[in-house]
């Protein structure tokens, strides 16, 4: 047998890189069935004829992303869009809370800078650098920030994720031209990108791999325990120790350090807004439950 890296999984078949080779594999018995191989597993498989093989075990996982679905990840750098189509920094943030309950390392990079005004540009970098997130801000057209985006994923298994039309797959076509991935056009009326990447795939670049993904409108939190929410928050986490109840959710209790912070400006309204909305979404699924 031999060792290697799922790099796509597409209509039952999974594209295994070992070495500089590619094999083209199934799932063996129980592993066909319950379609639980996903991209970035690392697996052990038999090489068969003609590149194809069956792959027999998976090897233990560090992690795995529910959405987009990628095991064994380093670190996840969610694309925003500066401007057409605006930025969901709702859509953000709720993929940040997910990043954190797996404890992923994360970089958020800020496209389309060409498009936005710097002191707005320089808000939003405030803003998340106080939530404890390192930003850089590029545009695509104009070949701006690619070089520290190319140091950010040298290396190192990273997902790209966000909404359609955010520049994602024209942002690696940028650092590989040789690449030649599909983009597409903003639409008009939905003021949202077209999907072009139909599937995860691993993708070689800079002595690491990168997931371009498909992309998304919306994000569901899992259930968790309200406090919970709270260490998803890294900024409203910093504070939440020194709270004079130890169950606090940061709401309307007294003595509460979050809510403090929160009026000395340490903590964004914005991304607080954003907490209290997503609590009362957890409380919601507590009465269905």
């Amino acid at each position: 047998m031999r060792e290697g890296l799922i790099i796509k999984g597409y209509g039952g078949f999974y594209y295994v890189r070992s070495g500089v080779e590619t094999w083209c594999c199934r799932g063996r018995g129980r592993l066909r069935q319950a379609q639980d191989l996903l991209t970035g597993d690392r697996v052990l498989f038999t090489p068969l004829e003609k590149g194809e093989g069956v792959i027999e075990e998976i090897k233990e996982r560090k992690n795995a992303l529910p959405r987009p679905p990628v095991a064994n990840v380093d670190q996840v750098i969610p694309v925003v869009s500066l401007a057409h189509p605006d930025p969901d920094l709702k859509l953000l943030n709720r993929s940040l809370v997910l990043c954190e309950l797996e404890k992923l390392s994360v970089v958020i990079c800020f496209n389309k800078i060409d498009l936005l005004d710097p002191e707005q540009a320089k808000d939003l970098e405030d803003i998340y650098r106080k939530a404890g997130y390192n930003s850089i801000f590029t545009s695509a057209l104009y070949g701006y920030g690619l070089e520290k985006l190319r140091q950010v994923i040298a290396g190192k298994i990273s997902v790209l994720s966000g909404p359609s039309g955010v520049g994602k797959s024209t942002l690696l076509n940028s650092l590989d031209p040789n690449l030649s991935l599909e983009t597409g056009e903003i639409s008009k009326k939905l003021k949202r990108g077209k999907h072009t990447t139909r599937y995860v795939e691993l993708i070689p670049l800079c002595d690491g791999f990168v997931a371009d993904t498909p992309g998304f409108s919306s994000l569901k939190l899992p259930s968790m325990e309200r406090v919970e929410l709270s260490r998803c928050f890294p900024e409203i986490n910093e504070f939440a120790s020194q709270c004079r109840f130890y169950d606090c959710i940061h709401l309307e209790e007294p003595d509460c350090e979050v809510k403090n912070a929160l009026d000395k400006g340490l903590i964004s309204s914005a991304r607080y807004n954003d907490y209290k909305q997503f609590l009362q979404e957890i409380i919601s699924k507590e009465r269905i439950y």
